[in-house]
């Protein structure tokens, strides 16, 4: 056990995330998400048991974001016509307002087959067990 670290991040998860280095990106998926597909190249972490913004809270706690890019922060877009509601997204914003000054505007979105190929070229993807629909989200480490 270590003092604050978040519990939820697994010795695994923690390694992980102090091997990547600046600009490099780590996906969190929600239980839709192809993550063994799209993580052939980068480590797969399942957390199954876990929603996103519990995990988008605990990894932020120890996970600078990208100063040098204007939205380190990425969620895949809702595809046109498609009549998905995104509360979820609001979640993000308390979130990533909570850890980085910049809040919402650190957020930016990604049509979807655009933010398949980007997660292609992730360090890592976390599977979750989120239900939420478009729940997926991309983080760009900064420095420390």
């Amino acid at each position: 056990m270590l003092k604050g670290i978040p519990k939820i991040l697994s010795p695994e998860l923690l390694k992980i995330l102090c091997e990547m280095g600046h600009s490099d990106r780590i996906v969190i998926g929600d239980g839709n998400f192809p993550a063994e597909s799209m993580g052939k190249d980068a480590y797969v972490i399942r957390m199954d048991g876990h929603n996103v913004p519990e995990i988008l809270d605990a990894i932020l706690t120890v996970f600078p974001l990208d100063t040098y890019v204007e939205k380190p922060v990425n969620l895949m877009e809702v595809m046109p016509g498609d009549t998905v509601e995104t509360p979820i997204w609001d979640e993000y914003e308390k979130v990533v307002s909570k850890h980085d000054e910049r809040g919402k505007d650190a957020i930016g979105t990604i049509e979807r087959f655009k933010f398949y190929e980007e997660s292609k070229k992730a360090y890592a993807i976390i599977a979750t067990g989120e239900s939420a629909l478009y729940a997926n989200i991309i983080l760009q480490k900064g420095v420390v």
